[in-house]
């Protein structure tokens, strides 16, 4: 079924108003060191900052961090923003939710205190501008169906000057399955809507904005699963 205008902004106004209220105290706590989450939640933080941990371990092998200037999209409390900024990076962090934002800015503060290198904002995806070196939008595409996850990817691929990193919930038969019986993701009540991705779809909308798999990462932690993909731009932008 197509995805109407009208589903993409429930889709949109859904993240925006669950990441601003119920959801924004669970997942700080997720993304954070408290001991108040659950068995479920342990995982999801350990899977979440494998992720983290990958990515940033690709930027800092290329030995060129200082160089960068890279945009978040999707930043949340800043678990990538942070460690990229206190490695060197310039880095432009935003999230669709105003609490998030505050929230990253604060914990920026509080583990940098020179925070010259981070420039937090309220925006949602398809509303960010400007040229980066480096574009990295993780666990965000999971929030919305492909073809708007599409439109966002594209969106993002016009921002980025080489190389553009994503992750998201690939789409197979055995994950299908278990969100399906509700052991994959957590209930309605709980969390936005999930949509996971096939991973040729993802490569497929990548290259038809002019760039090529460099690498890949995979996380599999019971209740997150996560394909990672770093992508090089092979076509100049004249965007």
């Amino acid at each position: 079924m197509k995805t109407t205008d009208k589903t993409k902004t429930n889709d949109k106004v859904i993240v925006r108003d669950y990441f601003n209220q119920k959801g924004f105290d669970r997942w700080r706590r997720i993304y954070g060191e408290t001991d108040d989450v659950n068995k479920v939640q342990k995982k999801i933080r350990q899977g979440h900052q494998q992720t983290i941990d990958t990515v940033v371990g690709w930027l800092k092998d290329d030995g060129n961090l200082t160089d960068l200037k890279i945009c978040d999209a999707g930043c949340g409390v800043g678990s990538l923003s942070i460690p990229l900024a206190e490695a060197g990076a310039t880095v432009c962090a935003s999230d669709i939710s105003a609490k998030m934002v505050k929230e990253a800015r604060e914990r920026a503060e509080l583990a940098l205190g020179d925070t010259s290198r981070l420039d937090f904002t309220v925006k949602d995806l398809e509303a960010l501008t400007g040229k980066y070196d480096t574009v990295i939008c993780l666990d965000v595409l999971i929030h919305y169906p492909t073809e708007d996850a599409a439109k966002m990817i594209a969106h993002l691929a016009s921002l980025s000057e080489s190389r553009l990193i994503l992750s998201f919930a690939p789409k197979t038969y055995l994950l299908f399955i278990l969100k399906k019986i509700g052991e994959f993701f957590p209930g309605p009540s709980k969390t936005t809507r999930a949509y996971q991705h096939k991973e040729a779809k993802i490569i497929a909308i990548l290259k038809d904005s002019g760039f090529e798999i460099k690498r890949t990462g995979m996380t599999s932690v019971s209740f997150y699963y996560s394909r990672i993909i770093e992508a090089v731009r092979t076509v100049t932008s004249n965007q």
